[in-house]
């Protein structure tokens, strides 16, 4: 029998998409890194370098919201079709302006900033496809995990594919190859066949669809409490993604040339060697031992590992602790975007989980920098650990005060508390087991 996590692939249309969207995953991931080292190589200034990366990233979550809303008014598959379509195209232009020497900083940043705008209103209607390429509804959170490990396995083989790219002394042929790379996701949209859904057809304005989507959120206490959380987990515990180069440099005191890189590269490769690994475990123990159970054990655990990782003396066990760490946060990130999936209408799916992408995309910036910050003064080491502690903290706080808050990341008719222990899910009558 394959494994439970591989069981969505079994789903034609999910196979066909998930691996079309894991070829355009690894061009994307080629174009972010030959995009961040020729502003670096023209200018010589961290500053563009940022930049030109903030402007690709921060779409993502503010635009989100309008995303959202567009997926649920307008046809899913067409509309990422169109916005597939647009991002090609931004590719090409930067494949071209490398190529004719008319790649100043600043017009880079635009382009990518548009380019960001493209992918932030494209994606909500591809999460909110996600229920309708699987055949049952039990490999919901298989699915969202895959999802979560294609992007991970892409981040591991862009950047290398980049490198070769540009050993070629050609930034344009790495722009190229991500224009080349959405084709696989346009064949893949041609191809697939969903269940017929009628867009919504009441006149409304785009704000106030918001403003709906948002009241359906918090009226749902499932999905109030996934998007509360995840904001929490953004802020306190995702900022060691952008930590890791300061823990490899000044944690680990590799220095900042050679042994700082690979120390860098270890660490990186670590984190996403255990979300690949994470992501394929974790449907498997949620069919075990509840769903719900899955993503409150994994949300406790999580800043137990980071502390692990803060205070690990030597390159590779951080790199082990690490590991773990990408397990667990994939663990909680798949966990609560489930909780949305299953729990959102399925006629506001798309503006709930965009929701859920502002409170992660927007926090995360926010405490990377405010932890960046105290890292600074007190060291990478305290402040992963402080941080961790006091979502430790918060979470402790919730599962005592407001225990309803946990037991809503269970499927509806289960309860699930940090306490209940990992005891096999129980069968909702009429339903199928709580994956």
């Amino acid at each position: 029998m394959p494994l439970a996590s591989l069981q969505p692939l079994r789903s034609r249309n999910f196979g066909l998409l998930w691996s079309a969207a894991l070829v355009s995953n690894i061009g994307s991931w080629m174009q972010a890194v030959a995009l961040g080292i020729l502003v670096t190589a023209r200018t010589h200034n961290p500053l563009w370098t940022g930049l030109v990366a903030a402007a690709a990233f921060l779409p993502n979550g503010l635009l989100a919201p309008f995303g959202g809303a567009l997926a649920d008014r307008l046809d899913r598959r067409r509309w990422l079709l169109l916005t597939t379509l647009a991002e090609t195209a931004i590719a090409a232009l930067l494949a071209v302006l490398a190529a004719t020497g008319h790649d100043e900083p600043a017009v880079l940043v635009l382009v990518a900033f548009v380019g960001g705008c493209a992918s932030a209103v494209g994606f909500p209607a591809y999460q909110a496809m996600l229920p309708d390429l699987i055949e049952r509804r039990e490999d919901l959170l298989a699915a969202v995990a895959l999802s979560s490990a294609q992007y991970n396995l892409g981040r591991m083989v862009g950047p290398a594919l980049a490198g070769i790219a540009l050993g070629f002394g050609s930034y344009s042929l790495a722009f190229a190859c991500n224009s080349a790379s959405f084709g696989a996701v346009i064949v893949a949209l041609l191809l697939i066949r969903l269940p017929r859904v009628v867009p919504s057809v009441e006149p409304m304005r785009i704000l106030r669809r918001i403003a709906e989507g948002a009241r359906l959120a918090m009226d749902e206490p499932g999905c109030r409490s996934a998007i509360i959380l995840i904001g929490v987990v953004a802020l306190l515990a995702s900022p060691f993604i952008a930590l890791v180069p300061a823990m490899a440099i000044e944690g680990l005191h590799l220095g900042t040339h050679h042994r700082g890189s690979i120390g860098t590269a270890v660490l990186v490769t670590a984190q996403g060697v255990g979300a690949v690994t994470g992501a394929l475990v974790l449907p498997g123990l949620a069919r075990r031992y509840g769903r719900g159970r899955q993503v409150v054990v994994a949300l406790f655990a999580l800043p137990v590992l980071l502390c692990a990782y803060a205070l690990s003396p030597s390159l590779w066990t951080a790199a082990a602790a690490l590991f773990l760490v990408g397990a667990g946060y994939i663990g909680v990130l798949s966990g609560l975007n489930t909780v949305v999936q299953l729990r959102a209408p399925q006629f506001a799916r798309g503006r709930v989980l965009s929701l859920f992408m502002l409170s992660l995309g927007t926090v995360y910036p926010i405490g990377a920098v405010i932890e960046g910050a105290v890292g600074s003064r007190v060291g990478v080491r305290a402040v992963t650990v402080g941080a961790a502690v006091l979502l430790a903290a918060v979470l402790a706080l919730v599962a005592l005060l407001r225990p309803g808050a946990l037991r809503a990341l269970g499927d509806p008719g289960t309860t699930t508390t940090p306490t209940d222990g990992l005891r096999p899910a129980s069968i909702v009558p009429g339903e199928a087991p709580s994956v």
